[in-house]
C-alpha cells in the first residue's frame, strides 16, 4: 500500500508535467523550498517562475523505477529522456500535511 506522501509526491510530479500551475501551486507548502545542482534553495515563487514552465526540456515525462518513504521523507528514483539520452535523477522530497515541503534533486547522469 502506498503512502499519502508518496501519493503527493506523485501528483506535484504530474502537475509539472501537465504543466498545471494550479494543481501544483495546490500542493506546494507556503514554505517550499527547491534544491538541485543547478538551483540553490529556491523559494516557492522562484521555481514557480524558474523551473516549472521547463517541462518542455523533456523528450518523455518520468518514469519511476523506485519510491519508498522513510523517515518522512519520499525517497523517488526516475528516468527520463533529454535529447535522445536517458537520464536518471533521485529526488528526496519532504512533504508535510499532504503538501511538498522541500525537494532535493540529485543528477544521474547519461544510461
Amino acid at each position: 500500500m502506498r503512502s499519502s506522501a508518496i501519493d503527493t509526491v506523485l501528483a506535484f510530479m504530474r502537475a509539472f508535467r501537465e504543466q498545471d500551475r494550479a494543481a501544483a501551486e495546490a500542493l506546494m507548502h507556503a514554505d517550499f523550498v527547491f534544491t538541485s545542482p543547478q538551483d540553490d534553495h529556491l523559494d516557492r515563487a522562484a521555481w514557480l517562475e524558474r523551473c516549472f514552465p521547463s517541462a518542455d526540456h523533456f523528450d518523455t515525462p518520468g518514469v519511476t523505477l523506485q519510491i519508498v518513504e522513510t523517515d518522512g521523507i519520499v525517497l523517488h528514483r526516475y528516468e527520463y529522456v533529454v535529447h535522445g539520452k536517458r537520464h536518471r535523477n533521485m529526488e528526496a522530497t519532504r512533504v508535510v500535511d499532504g503538501t511538498v515541503r522541500e525537494v532535493e534533486v540529485y543528477f544521474g547522469g547519461a544510461v
